[in-house]
């Protein structure tokens, strides 16, 4: 078994690049040429100069997959991608192996879609779990959080795709983003939230780092991240040796100088925006040097080689095209390959929370509906509707989307499953069927009619007839209103819900009626605040008789001109259909599952709760699922519940739930994943790379709430399941947690080398005491002897615990007068897998870091004196083993 993080030394380059070379293309550059470098040509590539071989480095967003930069074929199909599950997910395997193979596949996607840079991963810690970014998130641990990243990253950088690692740093909130200034100490910015960027520089020499919107004050400057020059400079530049580029976060430049002189490299997107428009005329002016661009440019160079956009050995008679696609992917020459990847992680990213009644996997026998055939009742808004990625820039249209139900009724043959949605848990209703409902007023053909008006009001063009689907695009610069207008046909009788969710300047009229009017005009500032993606629909019913009825849509709608962004106009056109109440819905499925032999109940989040722009309000299950999940405990006692969300939700009844799957946000082989999961085909070894509250007040920190502009990081480095375990409170699950199908004993831990001692008997019962010599010197290996006991192979998820050995009261200071320190923290782990009743050995390495705290008086690492204990389990709280290593 493998002790490395990648499969690379530590530190070393995939693409070492020829400096001299570079430098002389450097000094052949015109300032002009220097300052369009530096600065987006587009919304998503770099300037190219063709005179020394220089393409354009391109660039889109990736967290959940690679987005295609143009999202329509020539023909005008959706070019599609391979939709992951949500990064936390894949943090939720704690497998190295699949987090490789993860960066392969980026790779192969950046590729297939002629990106060069993937802005991914994002490595903010999921400081709070209200946090809209949650799901994008790896982990509440640094730790965990790293391992993950360096194996991903340094993966798609061999394959000569570069991540752009975000956001840089302590971005870790959503509310007022792009303009909260983080006031967090030097000790904790560097035990924790730089914690990963460090790793991913020394460790995966990460070739771009992305600079956040937000603004760091750690007790000595305060500045907006692109401008904070200690942070950006001083520690990622100079201290760490990161010699990548840092790009700003799209329209977060502000300033000229300050961002120049602060370390930003390359403004995104151009060519407007604050250094487009001013920094040619501030180099001209004195403001800012020459030579200062000089750095920047070679950094942008530098990158260009590493991704085959320039070929510096004979850059101006070279042929840009034919170094576009070094690199090789390994397994990932097909989306039937991909699709089979990802399908497997999906399932082995799935967390058990609790199979009191052994249900997984189904066993299906019976016939309780009285057909003489088994029946699984599968229930849930998440049953009908698999809620696949969350919402924000992270959002990709998917190759495919592997069926629940489909996937379900393949799996178990000769099984009756039967599907009710029972709860309603969107607020807006279903989009509009615009080619079947709506007719253009003046033709008479399917579709609605646009108008195109300027400022003062002249119809500027007109386009009959036409598909929408929520969005305007491709519009007229001179363009100030989209004028959208259809006959809606309703045929079916009885009460239908019509409605508009719009932004920005608007008034909409349903048969002349005002349905909702707004005066706000908004601009780039929509786009930063996600607001744009899931609009609030506001919704009129409509009693439509028999013969039906048709209703008149006369909308005027703002078109959004954003700084850095192509204009369009949002209106989300929705329609609610006559049909049965929500207490009749819940009704039918509770029916359906006490018929069943066994319920699965799918419940959870949707992109309007989960997304980039905004916090959660609240950390309850959205609409009536709730009361869907506990009426059908109540009809069947054989119920399995699945959550499908990617941050953590309040379970009420979770107690009284004899099993429960955590499924995260699934991506494209969500169905497909979940019923290999339910049948036996792969066990769902996942743990929680974060803590399930059971209570809303228990949370270390319920929001991220600026105070006047300030978001106080005043639980320190008490972060996640460290603040938890400061306050002795009890979740619902700690963090680590995940029960497999299987069940394992702990027998014995060892540390290599020579010089620490046994620590005699446990401290607690069923805890074993170490029985072999310990010891450390840098980095710490811990062998940890454990058993199969249960009747399936299975894999494990060894963890390693470091607390102090002296046993401080949890946040003082140790009787050494160290500064106070977790009650414990992750210091390593390790995944095997075992047959039935097999014993198995795992090895763990703890990095001589984890043992160390930052110095803030004299800014340095340092080992306090004292003993570390190290503690073996299988959760945070499921502690098996102890051994201790002295100080050296």
């Amino acid at each position: 078994m493998s002790l490395e993080t990648t499969d690379r030394t530590a530190g070393q380059d995939p693409r070492p690049v020829p400096a001299a070379t570079l430098d002389r293309l450097v000094a052949t550059l015109t300032l002009e040429e220097k300052v369009a470098l530096v600065v987006g040509a587009g919304m998503w590539a770099t300037t190219a100069i063709d005179r020394i071989g220089l393409r354009a480095v391109t660039m889109s967003d990736g967290p959940v997959g690679v987005r295609p930069v143009t999202p329509e074929h020539a023909d005008g199909a959706v070019r599609t991608s391979a939709m992951f599950p949500a990064p936390s997910a894949l943090a939720a395997t704690w497998d190295l192996d699949l987090a490789r193979r993860a960066g392969e596949l980026f790779a192969a996607e950046a590729r297939r879609h002629d990106v060069d840079v993937v802005l991914a991963p994002q490595v903010n810690l999921q400081r709070t779990p209200v946090g809209g970014r949650h799901f994008e998130c790896y982990s509440e641990d640094p730790h965990l959080t790293a391992e993950v990243a360096v194996a991903l990253v340094a993966a798609a950088q061999d394959c000569g795709v570069g991540m752009s690692v975000k956001h840089y740093v302590a971005n870790d909130s959503e509310t007022e983003r792009t303009r909260y200034l983080a006031q967090v100490d030097e000790r904790t910015l560097r035990e924790v939230y730089l914690a990963p960027f460090e790793r991913l520089v020394h460790d995966a020499r990460a070739w771009s780092v992305m600079g956040a919107y937000s603004g760091v004050d750690d007790g000595t400057a305060a500045a907006p991240a692109l401008e904070h020059r200690p942070l950006l400079t001083g520690v990622l530049k100079d201290e760490w040796g990161f010699d990548g580029v840092v790009v700003s976060d799209w329209v977060a430049t502000k300033t000229v100088g300050p961002a120049v002189r602060g370390g930003l490299d390359l403004q995104m997107p151009g060519p407007d925006g604050a250094w487009g428009d001013g920094l040619l005329a501030a180099v001209r002016a004195g403001d800012v040097a020459e030579h200062e661009l000089d750095d920047k440019v070679l950094r942008l160079l530098r990158l260009a080689v590493r991704v085959g956009a320039l070929a510096p050995d004979d850059a101006a008679a070279s042929d840009p095209a034919a170094a576009r696609h070094p690199g090789t992917f390994g397994e990932f020459g097909t989306t039937s390959a991909s699709s089979a990847y990802l399908r497997e992680l999906t399932a082995r990213a799935m967390v058990v929370l609790k199979d009191d009644a052994g249900l997984l996997p189904l066993d299906v026998a019976g016939g309780a509906g009285g057909t003489g055939r088994p029946t699984v009742s599968l229930l849930g808004p998440g049953a009908v509707d698999l809620f696949l990625q969350g919402g924000g820039s992270s959002f990709v249209v998917p190759d495919h989307v592997s069926d629940p139900v489909a996937e379900l009724r393949a799996a178990l043959p000769g099984v009756d499953v039967t599907v009710h949605a029972g709860a309603r848990p969107r607020h807006n209703p279903p989009a509009l069927d615009v080619a079947a409902t709506c007719r253009d007023p003046r033709t008479g053909g399917a579709g609605v009619r646009v108008e195109l008006l300027d400022a003062a009001g002249e119809v500027l063009a007109t386009r009959a007839e036409q598909p929408w689907d929520g969005w305007g695009k491709d519009l007229r610069p001179d363009a100030a209103t989209l004028r959208l207008s259809a006959e809606l046909h309703l045929t079916t009788p009885g009460t239908h819900a019509l409605g508009v969710g719009t932004i920005g300047v608007h008034e909409v009229r349903l048969d002349d009626e005002l349905l909702t009017r707004g005066d706000q005009h908004v601009g780039v500032e929509i786009v930063l605040g996600s607001g744009h993606n899931h609009p609030v629909a506001v919704v009129r019913e409509v009693e439509v008789p028999a013969g039906g009825r048709v209703v008149r849509l006369h909308a005027d709608l703002q078109v959004v001109h954003p700084v850095g962004y192509d204009s369009f106009v949002r209106a989300e056109l929705v329609h609610g259909h006559p049909g049965p109440s929500a207490e009749e819905e819940i009704a039918e499925a509770v029916a359906a599952a006490a018929a069943a032999d066994v319920a699965i109940v799918v419940v959870g989040t949707t992109e309007e709760v989960e997304s980039e722009g905004y916090d959660r309000p609240s950390l309850a299950l959205p609409g009536n699922q709730d009361e869907l999940v506990a009426r059908v405990l109540a009809a069947n006692p054989r119920t399995v519940v699945v959550v499908n969300a990617g941050a953590p939700v309040l379970l009420p009844w979770l107690d009284r739930a004899p099993t429960v799957l955590w499924a995260w946000l699934p991506g494209q082989e969500g169905g497909a994943a979940l019923a290999d999961v339910l049948t036996g085909v792969t066990e769902p070894s996942g743990r929680l790379p974060w803590t399930l509250p059971a209570r809303a007040e228990d949370v270390p920190v319920p929001h991220a709430i600026p105070v006047d502009g300030v978001v106080a990081y005043t639980e320190g480095i008490h972060v996640g399941y460290r603040g938890w375990e400061l306050a002795g409170t009890t979740p619902a699950a700690p963090f680590g947690h995940g029960l497999g199908w299987t069940t394992w004993t702990y027998d014995d831990v060892a540390v290599q080398d020579d010089g620490v001692q046994d620590d005699g008997p446990a401290e607690h019962p069923g805890e074993q005491p170490s029985t072999h010599p310990t010891a450390r010197g840098g980095d710490v290996v811990v062998s940890v002897v454990l058993r199969n006991d249960g009747a399936r192979r299975g894999r494990e998820v060894v963890q390693v615990y470091v607390e102090p050995a002296d046993g401080p009261e949890p946040g003082a200071t140790d009787p050494h007068g160290n500064p106070a320190r977790p009650v414990r923290w992750l210091g390593g782990f390790a995944t095997v897998d075992a047959d039935a009743g097999e014993t198995v050995t795992a090895h763990v390495r703890v990095p001589r870091r984890a043992f160390e705290t930052w110095d803030a008086e004299h800014h340095r690492w340092t080992t306090p004196p004292g003993d570390h204990a190290l503690r073996v389990g299988r959760s945070v709280r499921d502690l098996r083993l102890r051994a201790v290593v002295p100080h050296a």
